[in-house]
């Protein structure tokens, strides 16, 4: 069987995968539409012990209603409970899933819309199925077609990605300046051991901030960035900016923030003049051939 071959049976096998999972999402049978999502209501939230393990996010009670009996249910997230709590408070609503009918198997989630239609795994298959198609135009006619398979989707993706990501730096700072900053505290620092393949060990700090927004809710939060010395922050007072609608996006270093946009911006410009490079490289030499 030459490269042709393989091509159909590939582009055949990922192509069913991909009709099979699209069918499945437009009769609304997966396993993600499936599921129960309920927005759940912090009721408490634990003050972290210090030197404890950040696994698990920040200990809570959560209560949700299943929508189907009306029950009222009292959960912690204890264990494996689906994404961790990063920034908690008295009142926040979280994202509860959990398989139709059994509503003691929750998990919690950030985003209660991602992955709701099940889309991952047909949508993954067309990729492939693209990779395979450039990869054998590649081989047969030269790689400067691999330059344009590669560089136009990228430059595509670069291009519309890069406005929006600089309005939604040039928003988050916005949310963060909108209010005046308030004073919180590091309440404790959490502790990771790790080992990894090597065999060496490794160790994270990840410092815990307590603050009160102007609006009265108490913020307990993780706060993996911004603080110089994070090891020896425990106890520390800092200053929190934070936005109004959301104190779950706060920074204790607003410098920080505009470093960050400024080099989210040069590396974006960087990934899209590759693209361009890449497509301009290509076809000029396709032309040439």
């Amino acid at each position: 069987m030459g490269w042709h071959g393989y091509l159909a049976l590939w582009c055949g096998v990922f192509g069913a995968i991909a009709l099979v999972g699209y069918g499945r999402s437009l009769a609304g049978v997966t396993r993600a539409q499936r599921k129960v999502r309920v927005m759940g209501r912090i009721e408490q939230v634990r003050e972290p012990r210090h030197g404890a393990s950040q696994v698990g996010g920040i200990s809570v009670v959560v209560s949700f209603q299943d929508p189907s009996t009306g029950e009222e249910f009292t959960v912690t997230n204890d264990g494996e409970r689906g994404e961790p709590i990063a920034a908690a408070w008295t009142g926040r609503e979280v994202g509860v899933h959990y398989p139709r009918g059994r509503p003691h198997a929750f998990r919690f989630t950030d985003d209660l819309g991602e992955g709701r239609y099940g889309l991952g795994l047909p949508n993954c298959s067309v990729f492939l199925i693209y990779a395979g198609l450039v990869t054998v135009v590649a081989i047969d006619r030269g790689w400067q077609w691999a330059l344009l398979g590669f560089g136009v989707p990228w430059s595509v993706t670069v291009a519309c990605f890069l406005p929006q990501g600089a309005r939604r730096a040039g928003r988050r700072i916005a949310r963060l300046t909108s209010r005046a900053a308030v004073q919180g505290r590091v309440v404790a620092v959490l502790k990771d051991v790790s080992v990894d393949e090597d065999g060496d060990t490794l160790t994270s700090h990840t410092p815990i901030v307590a603050f009160t927004t102007h609006e009265g809710a108490a913020v307990t939060a993780y706060c993996p960035s911004g603080l110089p010395d994070p090891v020896g922050s425990y106890g520390r007072d800092v200053t929190i900016h934070y936005a109004p609608d959301d104190p779950a996006v706060f920074t204790p270093d607003l410098a920080a923030e505009h470093r960050t946009r400024r080099i989210d911006f040069a590396f974006s410009a960087v990934a899209l003049a590759v693209g361009v490079a890449a497509v301009a490289v290509g076809a000029a030499k396709a032309l040439a051939g």
